[in-house]
């Protein structure tokens, strides 16, 4: 599984599986464990491409960025990371 280390999140590190473009497994360190336990639930089995248009921007509070941010930036990096 591929890490990715977030900055400006709680969630610290994303570890993403993929197969190709398709997200075969997601996990996160940190974070609140109910929203991303659900955003995990939503994700598995579609294109990186679909994920990163949905979340990419997405912020929190006051933040400019969130976890669902940060974890586009995993999904391309992983998708680098295999090719």
């Amino acid at each position: 599984m591929f890490e990715y280390e977030t900055t400006g999140t709680c969630c610290k590190k994303i570890g993403v599986k993929l197969n190709g473009k398709i997200i075969e497994d997601v996990s996160f360190e940190g974070g609140c464990h109910g929203n991303l336990k659900a955003i995990r639930t939503l994700i598995l089995g579609h294109n990186i491409d679909e994920i990163i248009s949905l979340l990419r921007g997405n912020t929190c509070k006051t933040k400019n960025t969130s976890c669902a941010d940060q974890l586009t930036y995993a999904l391309e990096a992983a998708y680098k990371e295999q090719n």
